[in-house]
């Protein structure tokens, strides 16, 4: 059994209440790794979020000509600005932008585009071309040239499953449900190390996650929730988020999703839905991070695996291709890049994607990491003018 393998089949930290033997226990301690204060935040978007009902071309007569059953009334819309704007729920992403902390990156996607919810998704995971695979995410492979061998706590996945974006060759990052209820026994015993190279990198999974367990409580230990989040999943997941960036727990990357977002029926209320919980959760924690002079440290990627298809299908719509993306803190520009949703030109009905996201991906490891990216196979050239 290879080490990808192994992680493969115990998915890697999934859960964070893993239970393992006792002689898995103590295989020596790893530094912290530190590389500057910056860390990066993604909020993951599942099912294909319906970018022209969320940044919308209220300016434009075919938005309307081509919706209309899911348009958003011209004068329902916030934040109007060069013939965009916020759907209403997002009443705090636009104040996010007024006070300079918000870039809409639009028109965002990527060649040849795949309509399928998961492999769409392992392409925004592994930042490879489409009619590419492979097993490492792009996250994965950075935190593997980042570290220093291992080091448990480089990134956290808030979730109950683990994500392809940080998987790499060792474990660098931990999958946890619930951070306070991550608590793992470490055993004293002295175990000699076996001459059984397998033996020995599951030792080291094991201590990886007793280390990241102590890591993970004394962050916790240090810090506290000062503002009230609004009581959903997301929310509860960006202050465990907020509280261990608090703690200086000094992972690089925290990862977080939000479901829900496939609306082929019953559009207008389920998006309503989802983007106030989005808007609320996301606006109590960027004020959390703000009060405690943390937000110019901390940059929040938003995105979805592909936008939704133009022409509406009744109540809802179908999938599609382009769709914005949102950056939030970082001491990003708060502007608007790349030019409004064309939707007179149309590639078979879908949006044209004119900023590749792997271009995103190239600012955030160049400006927010000092990381060459080209190193992980993204040859894409960066974002200008986003941070």
């Amino acid at each position: 059994m290879n080490r990808r393998n192994f992680l493969t089949l115990t998915g890697t930290f999934t859960g964070g209440l893993l239970v393992l033997p006792d002689f898995l226990h103590a295989f020596g301690s790893q530094n912290n790794l530190i590389v500057g204060e910056q860390c990066v935040v993604f909020v993951q978007l599942n099912g294909g979020n319906d970018g022209l009902n969320t940044f919308i071309p209220y300016d434009d007569p075919l938005y309307y000509d081509l919706r209309t059953k899911i348009a958003l009334n011209k004068d329902l819309v916030i934040g109007k600005n060069k013939g965009m704007a916020f759907h209403p729920s997002l009443k705090d992403f636009a104040q996010m932008q007024q006070n300079g902390d918000l870039t809409v990156i639009q028109n965002v996607g990527y060649p040849e585009p795949i309509r399928s919810h998961f492999r769409s998704q392992e392409i925004w995971q592994t930042a490879t071309d489409s009619n590419k695979y492979i097993n490492e995410g792009w996250l994965g492979r950075f935190l593997d040239l980042q570290c220093n061998g291992h080091q448990a706590t480089a990134g956290i996945n808030l979730d109950s499953i683990d994500n392809l974006a940080l998987k790499g060759v060792e474990p660098n990052f931990i999958t946890v449900k619930d951070p306070h209820r991550f608590k793992v026994k470490s055993k004293e015993e002295d175990v000699t190390l076996s001459k059984n190279p397998h033996l020995d990198f599951v030792r080291k999974i094991a201590n990886s996650v007793t280390e990241g367990s102590d890591e993970i409580q004394k962050a916790l230990a240090k810090s506290k929730t000062e503002i009230s989040y609004p009581k959903t999943e997301l929310s509860k997941n960006l202050e465990w988020i907020a509280r261990l960036i608090k703690g200086n727990l000094n992972s690089k990357v925290y990862y977080t999703s939000l479901n829900g977002f496939d609306t082929h029926d019953n559009q207008l209320a389920i998006h309503e839905r989802k983007l106030t919980d989005l808007n609320d959760s996301l606006y109590s924690f960027y004020s959390d991070l703000k009060q405690a002079q943390l937000l110019q440290n901390v940059t929040i990627v938003v995105f979805s695996e592909f936008g939704r298809r133009v022409k509406d299908d009744g109540n809802g719509t179908d999938h599609g291709t382009a769709a914005p993306m949102f950056i939030i803190g970082g001491n990003n520009k708060g502007t608007i890049l790349g030019r409004n949703p064309n939707l007179a030109d149309l590639d078979n009905g879908d949006l044209k994607y004119e900023i590749d996201f792997r271009s995103v991906y190239a600012s955030l490891l160049k400006e927010k990491m000092n990381f060459d990216y080209s190193k992980i196979g993204i040859m894409n050239k960066p974002v200008s003018g986003l941070f």
